[in-house]
Formats: structure tokens, C-alpha cells, sequence
């Protein structure tokens, strides 16, 4: 696979290796280990020193053998709930011994491409679902009391008529500091949509939890907030209430973007920065090869961005001026296709989930994985 297995510590973009016990594979399977376990023991704690400022420390791995994992949410009580984009299927994790339990199949799920079931986010009592179905994508959810033995019930839609695709269906889901729901969407490779403000495709859309237009939303009685996108796939706030969104350039640049109501950010008249009125550039962007951005998270300072087909973790540091220092690069190699991250509560953890079973990697014994990252 070309890529590193063993744990290590990141600082400043220094590596090095943890040959202390305490930083193994977690107990029921390493690197090597013939097949893939469907649960794995917390790892033990790491003698290695404390995180410096700015760096990520790979504590462990939390749980292996997910297939095609894509949402990831916590539950009331720090557990996690991951989504298979492929499978269909709803897998609860303990945060704590990284055991999993299926909680079954989503229904009207119709994978295909790069739809399938994708964001998953987490609010009073249900679970919210960014899914592709036979006729669309749409946002779905779930009564879901998370007791033991406790299964999601129906899906209930909450908003339909996304554009799907093959390509390009966006699929992210997030609730903000304000209450709403937040989607980004792809525009399906029909590259009009993205400038069509009557369409759902290559937005970000902000909705009540039960679908209706948000109130303040820039355009009335709609549920779009930003246009101009190509396929966003990332979305996180950071403590000042900023949305920050994660975007998929084509052949030239991608983006991380700071979103404000009812702007423009370009495509498809504009990939990557390009200072032309009436559009809103990316506050970094980078090479294709280098990203190929999906989710991304707020901790310590800046916004954390898992990189697909760069196969590496961005640091992006911020401050009230939007950023103050260049993006830095984690893990480059080291674990391959970079789909998820999600910062604990406390801000002081990232999870990070590979993607080398979604067609496009390379897998290998025990893919795909669930990090536990401490940062600095």
C-alpha cells in the first residue's frame, strides 16, 4: 500500500516514531493481522511527550473493519455513530473500547458512485441522515433513543429534491451554534446548477430541523445560503460562530472557504482564487493532488481538513483576521485516503476516518480505521 502503519507524533510537521508499548495497535488485531476485527480496545495510554502547540499526536486506533465509513456524529455521551456510504448501515461505537454495534440498514438508500449514505448529524433525540435515493438526494431522520439495544426508527424526510449524480453529491451535515441544519450539496457535474440560486445543487443550504427555510436566510423562502459550489463536503464553525466550508476544486485548485450569507464563491466561472468582483475567494487553496478535500473540524486554533486524494491531515491556522499562518500537512502517506474528521467536545481530540474502501484506495488489513488524534 506504500503507507506507514506505525503511530506517531506530528509537531510543527516533525514525525517521530512512538517505539514505547503503550503506543501499539490496539488489542483484537494490528497492521498484519489477517482480517479485520469488528471492534478493537482503546489504546493504552502513550508515554510520549505532550502535544506541542500547533502539532497531532496519533494516540491509537479506536475501531477497524468499517467499510466505506463516510458521517461520523457523537452521541449524547461521547459515543460515536458512523455511517457506510455502500453498506447502507448505521454502526454505533464505543468511544471508549472501540467495540461496535450495528444498528441495521438505512431504508430507500440506492448507492451508486459517490452517493449513497453519506453526512450524518445528531439533534434531540433523532438522528439526521444526507442520503442518495432512487430519486434524489435528500436529508432524512431518525428517532433514536441510543439506549442499549435501541434501533433507529423510519426515516422521516426533512428535505428533498437535491440533485444526484454519479459525481458531485455533496452529502455533508451539520447543526450550527444557531440551531439550524446545515447541508452542502454537489452540483452533480451539470456545472449550471452551482449559479442556479432555484437550484439545490452546489449550495450550502440552511434549514429549521424540520427542512423549513431558515430565518435570516438571504434568499426568501429558500433554503440556500451560499452558491457558487462545485462539491462541498466539509463544514465546521469555529468559537466565533464563522462557518467554514471545505470544497473540491476540478483540475486546478481547492478550497476552504469562509462562508457568509448569499455570496457567490465562483464556480463554475471561477476555480480557486481569482479576485474578480462579485465573487468570494477561498481563504487557502491548494493543489488537487494535495487535498481533495472532505471533512473538516474546528480545534486549538484552527480548522482540521482531511484530505482524500492528498492523503494527508491540513492544519489551517486561524485568528479574527480569517487565518494567521500557512496550512500545514499531517500524516502525509501515512494512512492513506483521509474521509472524516470530528472534534470531541472538549476541542482537545480529533477522530479521523480513513476512506481506502470507497473504491478509490488501496485498502488493507484492517481498513478502514478510526483515529484518535490529540492536538495542540
Amino acid at each position: 500500500m506504500g503507507r506507514s502503519r506505525e503511530r506517531a507524533v506530528l509537531a510543527g510537521g516533525a514525525v517521530v516514531l512512538l517505539l514505547a508499548a503503550g503506543c501499539a495497535a490496539p488489542s483484537g488485531g494490528g497492521a498484519g493481522a489477517s482480517s479485520a476485527p469488528p471492534s478493537s480496545s482503546a489504546p493504552a495510554a502513550s508515554s510520549a511527550p505532550s502535544v506541542a502547540p500547533g502539532g497531532a499526536r496519533v494516540a491509537g486506533v479506536l475501531t477497524r473493519g468499517l467499510k466505506s465509513p463516510w458521517g461520523l456524529a457523537e452521541l449524547p455521551g461521547g459515543d460515536l455513530l458512523v455511517s457506510s456510504r455502500d453498506e447502507r448501515t448505521l454502526t454505533r461505537v464505543d468511544a471508549r473500547t472501540g467495540r461496535q454495534t450495528p444498528l441495521g440498514v438505512v431504508p430507500g438508500v440506492v448507492p451508486g458512485g459517490e452517493g449513497g449514505l453519506l453526512g450524518v448529524a445528531v439533534r434531540d433525540g433523532w438522528v439526521y441522515a444526507y442520503l442518495t435515493s432512487a430519486t434524489d438526494n435528500r436529508i432524512v431522520r431518525m428517532r433514536y433513543g441510543g439506549g442499549a439495544g435501541d434501533r433507529p426508527g423510519a426515516p422521516e424526510p426533512v428535505l428533498t429534491g437535491i440533485p444526484k449524480g454519479f459525481t458531485h453529491d455533496g452529502g455533508r451535515i451539520a447543526f450550527g451554534p444557531d440551531g439550524m441544519l446545515y447541508a452542502g450539496t454537489g452540483e452533480t457535474g451539470r456545472t449550471g446548477l452551482a449559479q442556479d440560486k432555484g437550484s439545490l445543487g452546489g449550495k450550502i443550504l440552511r434549514m429549521t430541523p424540520e427542512g423549513r427555510p431558515a430565518p435570516g436566510n438571504p434568499f426568501p423562502g429558500s433554503v440556500v445560503y451560499s452558491y457558487g459550489h462545485r462539491n462541498v463536503q466539509g463544514l465546521a464553525w469555529d468559537p466565533a460562530g464563522r462557518l467554514w466550508a471545505s470544497e473540491f476544486g476540478q483540475n486546478t485548485w481547492d478550497e476552504l472557504n469562509l462562508i457568509r450569507p448569499g455570496r457567490n464563491y465562483g464556480w463554475p466561472v471561477v476555480e480557486g482564487r481569482a479576485g474578480r468582483a462579485g465573487y468570494t475567494d477561498p481563504v487557502a487553496q491548494w493543489p488537487t493532488d494535495q487535498a481533495s478535500p472532505s471533512g473538516i473540524a474546528y480545534a486549538r486554533g484552527a480548522v482540521w481538513m482531511a484530505a482524500l486524494r492528498g492523503a494527508r491531515l491540513w492544519r489551517v491556522p486561524l485568528s479574527g483576521a480569517e487565518r494567521s499562518g500557512e496550512p500545514q500537512a499531517f500524516l502525509t502517506g501515512e494512512y492513506g485516503r483521509l474521509r472524516t474528521v470530528l472534534a470531541t467536545g472538549d476541542g482537545s481530540r480529533l477522530w479521523l476516518v480513513t476512506s481506502e474502501t470507497d473504491t478509490r484506495g488501496t485498502p488493507g488489513p484492517g481498513d478502514d480505521e478510526i483515529l484518535r488524534l490529540e492536538v495542540g
